[in-house]
Parts: structure tokens; C-alpha cells; sequence
């Protein structure tokens, strides 16, 4: 008799086969064996599962393309990166790469973009709540100490850069908006976004390039200081742009967008 865990497995792979013909020669004892249209039934509710879970996720993308075309490309997405998590809400990670690659989309350049940002939205929608940090406790470091602070993000914030004007499709697909839509031009892009979760919404905020590389520095790690020198020297500015992102870093505190800091002397 096989090991549980291997049932399970052999189980895993009957439920996302493309064809279902019987059960798995992992199965074959007979006080274990499953009749075909019971695995099928079972393989059914697996696939419909997780393909509403991804239509729940990606709402505008299955407007998008129709959910005929949707289906299709979510179950051969699910053959391909089965779920490795129980919760149905960390799924669909590698959709938007998985779109970009899909033969069937090659014409639709926007879709993949429009689907990174749906899973950045997921991301903040579903991020735990976790306290902003103490702005005040800042006042009482060192100078030296606070240009080389490394800030934590918090869960629900994300940055991208976006070679679509996606943030437009999703706004003008999402509230069925027949004008916006007529309107849209797929190659008005890039944008650079910042997405996160204000009282309880989430909120999908577009960034000039430079404010988007300082924010996106800071909430790669880097240290402030060496996060607004490259911010600048990256758009060859000067004392303008820099009072621009020390307002911006007011801002980022203010709204909560990191929840700590890491620099020596800080523990």
C-alpha cells in the first residue's frame, strides 16, 4: 500500500491532468482505486476552485478577454503552477508571467501589465495590518544615523513601473466606463504606480519617474541618503528635486508606508 503522502501526490496530479480516464496507477490496489466519475467530480471541483479564485483576483483581466478565453487560460495556468499554499488568496503570483508568455494573448501587449497590477491590488487588499512606525522616535537619532536608516515597507505597499497605461485600463474596465475605454491608448505608457491599502481600500497612485525610484529604493532597503543621491543623479537634478523627495519621505511616513527601520545604532 502506498505512504499517505504519496497518495496525495498521485491524487494532486489525477485532479490537474488535462484528461481524466480513470484513476492513477499510484491507485491501482483496489480497496484504493477511485471510479473515473468520481475523480472526475473531484478533478471538477479542483479546477473551478482555483479558477474562481483567479477570476476573483484578476477581475479585469477576465473582462477583458471574456471568460471563455479566461477559463482557458486558467486551467492550463493551474496544470502548470499548481497552488503551494492552502489559501486561495496567495495564488495566482505567476499569472501576470504566465500571460505574457501565453501564445493565445501575444496580441493583447497590455493584458500581462494589467494583471501585475491586479495582483499588486490582491496583494494589498489581503496584507496584514501592521502599525506605521513612530515618526517621532526620528527626531531623537543622529543625523549620520538617519542617512543611513533602511526602512521596512509595509505588506500592502507595492511600486511598479508599468509599460501600459494599465492603471487606466483597470480604473476604466473595473467601473464599465464605455467613454474611458473608447478613449484608451495601450501605448501611453510607461507609468509608475504605488499601490496600497488607505482605511481599509485599496488605493493605485500614479508617481512622476523620480519620486517612483526614490520610493522604490527605499522600499528595496536601501539606505535614505544613497536612495535620494541616485533618485537625483538618476534625473540630473538638484536642490528642487530633493526638497520635492524630502517631502515625498514626509508623506510616505505620515501615510504609514513603512512599518520600521533597520540602521546601526536603531535596535
Amino acid at each position: 500500500m502506498p505512504a499517505l503522502r504519496e497518495l496525495q501526490r498521485a491524487l494532486g496530479r489525477a485532479l490537474l491532468a488535462e484528461a481524466v480516464t480513470g484513476a492513477p496507477a499510484e491507485l491501482a490496489p483496489a480497496e484504493l482505486a477511485l471510479p473515473s466519475q468520481l475523480l472526475a467530480i473531484y478533478r471538477n471541483t479542483c479546477l473551478g476552485a482555483l479558477t474562481g479564485a483567479l477570476a476573483l483576483s484578476f477581475p479585469a483581466v477576465r473582462r477583458l478577454v471574456g471568460s471563455g478565453f479566461f477559463e482557458t487560460a486558467a486551467q492550463e495556468f493551474i496544470r502548470t503552477h499548481p497552488p503551494t499554499s492552502a489559501c486561495l488568496n496567495d495564488y495566482g503570483q505567476q499569472f501576470a508571467a504566465f500571460l505574457a508568455q501565453f501564445p493565445q494573448a501575444a496580441q493583447l501587449t497590455y493584458l500581462a501589465d494589467v494583471a501585475r497590477l491586479e495582483w499588486a491590488v490582491n496583494r494589498a487588499l489581503h496584507a496584514p495590518d501592521v502599525p506605521g512606525l513612530q515618526v517621532q522616535l526620528l527626531a531623537g537619532l543622529h543625523a549620520a544615523v538617519v542617512a543611513s536608516l533602511r526602512f521596512v515597507p509595509h505588506p500592502a505597499v507595492s511600486v511598479l513601473r508599468l509599460d501600459t497605461p494599465a492603471d487606466a485600463i483597470w480604473h476604466a474596465v473595473l467601473d464599465q466606463d464605455q467613454a474611458a475605454i473608447a478613449a484608451l491608448d495601450p501605448a501611453a505608457g510607461p507609468v509608475w504606480l504605488l499601490i496600497e491599502r488607505c482605511a481599509g481600500s485599496v488605493q493605485v497612485r500614479r508617481l512622476t519617474p523620480a519620486a517612483w525610484q526614490f520610493t522604490q529604493r527605499l522600499c528595496a532597503g536601501e539606505p535614505l541618503q544613497a536612495a535620494l543621491s541616485e533618485a537625483a543623479c538618476a534625473n540630473h537634478a538638484g536642490e528642487e528635486l530633493n526638497a520635492v523627495l524630502n517631502a515625498l519621505l514626509a508623506d510616505h511616513l505620515a501615510s504609514a508606508r513603512f512599518t520600521g527601520w533597520i540602521g546601526e545604532g536603531t535596535s
